[in-house]
């Protein structure tokens, strides 16, 4: 299946100038869009709150999403890469135009895939820091630190990321994949999940 998606953020924009890109470009390319999907929302919104999310959750292997630029699927860094790596993990490809960005079975994609992994270890980096930073201004401040002997602990490596394990189980990412991102492995993502009651 070849997806075209347009997104536009206000009413007064038009969808007209993005179709006619993914037209005239699938006309080079002697491409035909199976399945068009426009929305009017702004790019800050989660996918799952967009038709995007729906798109990200039908798309299947070789499956084929066009859009005008990698700015169409959100607004910022992290969320385009979330969005792309979930697609990579699904061998799903997404062609942009403006840019010419082609995710697929490429040193492009590799070098996604590396610099995913570099940013979700660098985040656990930052959050480390300010965790042990935050412990040690509590400890200057004479605050006994740690949990009575045979109390289970509330505070777990994922707890203050519910939102984005939310997010990402809303996309369809595998325990697995959610474990390798935040450096912990399946069972810890599993644990932690029916836990917070995000599964049940």
């Amino acid at each position: 299946m070849v997806y075209g998606y347009i997104r536009v953020s206000t009413d007064r924009q038009t969808v007209d100038n993005q179709r006619f890109e993914i037209e005239r470009f699938c006309s080079q390319n002697n491409l035909k869009i199976d399945h068009w999907i426009e929305e009017t929302i702004s790019g800050t919104k989660s996918p799952e709150k967009r038709l995007l999310g729906s798109l990200l959750a039908e798309v299947r292997k070789d499956d084929l999403i066009i859009c005008s630029e990698l700015s169409r699927l959100g607004r910022s860094l992290f969320m385009i890469m979330s969005i792309l790596n979930h697609l990579m993990m699904n061998e799903v490809r997404i062609w942009t135009i403006k840019d010419n960005y082609r995710l697929g079975d490429n040193i492009q994609s590799k070098v996604l895939a590396f610099a995913f992994g570099l940013s979700a270890e660098i985040e656990r980096e930052l959050i480390s820091q300010r965790t042990k930073e935050a412990l040690a201004r509590k400890r200057s401040e004479g605050i006994v630190l740690g949990r009575p002997s045979g109390k289970k602990s509330s505070y777990v490596k994922l707890s203050g990321c519910e939102h984005e394990i939310k997010a990402l189980l809303d996309r369809r990412f595998s325990k697995s994949a959610i474990g390798r991102i935040y450096g912990v492995n399946r069972m810890t993502v599993d644990a932690f999940l029916r836990d917070r009651l995000l599964i049940q």
